[in-house]
């Protein structure tokens, strides 16, 4: 798929990732990168007494790895002029290393600027038993067909 321009978008319009496996070497270099090494995440001891029974994946991860997928989709390629914003961020539950995620894009709101549209997406990462991981409306600003 070639990218889309504003005006191609259509509310309601949904997207699909391919899936990916979020590793024991994610949450180790995520950990390392991000500096964020809480016990849930990394120590297995610690993690058994709590409410999960295992360590968990940091959630900015999973919503990177969301993000990531999303970019394989293909509609933003070449014509997104950059991030917009990200609005209501959820995370209903957690992802633990060796799950399979995927993400899901809707479009739910188009609005015009100056310089681009905005296009909203409700975007939803689940993990392979269809639970929401997590949730949050991605905005872009997105190239006319014109210029």
């Amino acid at each position: 798929m070639t990218g889309k321009y504003f005006e191609e978008f259509e509310m309601g319009e949904t997207f699909e990732s391919r899936t990916r496996t979020v590793t024991e070497a994610d949450v180790t270099f995520f950990a390392g990168l991000s500096g964020d090494y809480n016990e849930i995440h990394v120590s297995e001891e610690y993690a058994e007494d709590t409410m999960f029974g295992t360590r968990i994946a940091h959630g900015p991860l999973v919503f990177s790895i969301g993000l990531g997928l999303t970019t394989h989709i293909g509609y933003s390629e070449g014509t997104v002029i950059g991030l917009y914003g990200i609005d209501n961020m959820r995370f209903p539950n957690p992802v633990f290393p060796g799950d399979t995620v995927r993400t899901v894009q809707e479009v739910t709101d188009l609005e015009e600027k100056e310089k681009g549209g905005v296009v909203t997406l409700k975007t939803t990462v689940y993990n392979q038993d269809d639970d929401v991981c997590v949730v949050w409306d991605h905005r872009k600003m997105v190239q006319y067909g014109d210029e």
